[in-house]
């Protein structure tokens, strides 16, 4: 089957890619560029580069902008899976959602209307086991975006290896975080995965942070080969 995949640059988007191509096609990458950084449905830090990543992955992209309203996000999603099914003849969607409802929901009945498949892998994962497995496949991935306490500006830009792993485990355990960042914690940007041809280096950067909600913006990137 020919799948599209709901692709925002972040780990858990670019995971659900890499578990699809274990066993589908992966025929187009489907991005969301929204004008709210608050936005109810997409990742928004970065996501302007994912182009990048659509070139190192050597995977077709399809390019939505959206305004980030509530319901006209919505209508926006549905335009750029329609685009897809109808460019390139995808049967099913692949998310990223890992505990959303309010995502997977919303997602699930766009696909039911359009009569297409809706595939989450990582829909309550192990949420440790997952985060060992990004470190150990081959993904080198970065916060690009801190939004709760604890988390302020030393965060931004850190690499996720085994270390930040255990950091988080103990945050988790004293502030009922969640290990992945799908609580809206912080998000993610993947320099690069097992799928990838060549590697994103970051020509350059700045952050900001206030109140423990930042962000880690690259203004200048690249891709080198490996």
């Amino acid at each position: 089957m020919k799948l599209g995949v709901l692709f925002s640059g972040g780990k858990d988007s670019a995971f659900a890619c890499y578990m699809a191509m274990q066993h589908e096609e992966v025929a187009c990458l489907i991005s969301f560029i929204s004008e709210n950084d608050h936005s109810y449905m997409f990742h928004t830090p970065n996501v302007n580069l994912s182009s990048l990543q659509a070139e190192a992955a050597g995977i077709p992209q399809i390019l939505i902008d959206t305004p980030g309203e509530e319901e006209v996000e919505l209508e926006d999603l549905n335009r750029g899976i329609e685009e897809a099914v109808d460019r390139f003849g995808i049967g099913g969607i692949v998310t990223g959602a890992v505990m959303s409802v309010y995502q997977a929901a919303r997602i699930q009945r766009i696909c039911h209307d359009l009569d297409i498949c809706c595939f989450s892998p990582l829909w309550y994962t192990n949420q440790e086991e997952y985060m060992q497995k990004i470190t150990s496949s081959g993904f080198n991935v970065i916060i690009a975006g801190v939004f709760s306490y604890p988390f302020d500006e030393r965060w931004l830009g850190r690499e996720i290896d085994r270390e930040m792993i255990d950091e988080l485990k103990i945050l988790s355990e004293k502030y009922a975080i969640t290990l992945s960042g799908e609580g809206g914690e912080y998000e993610s940007f993947v320099l690069d995965a097992p799928f990838f041809s060549k590697r994103i280096v970051i020509d350059e950067s700045e952050s900001f942070c206030r109140n423990y909600n930042g962000r880690f913006i690259i203004k200048k990137a690249h891709l080198e080969d490996k």
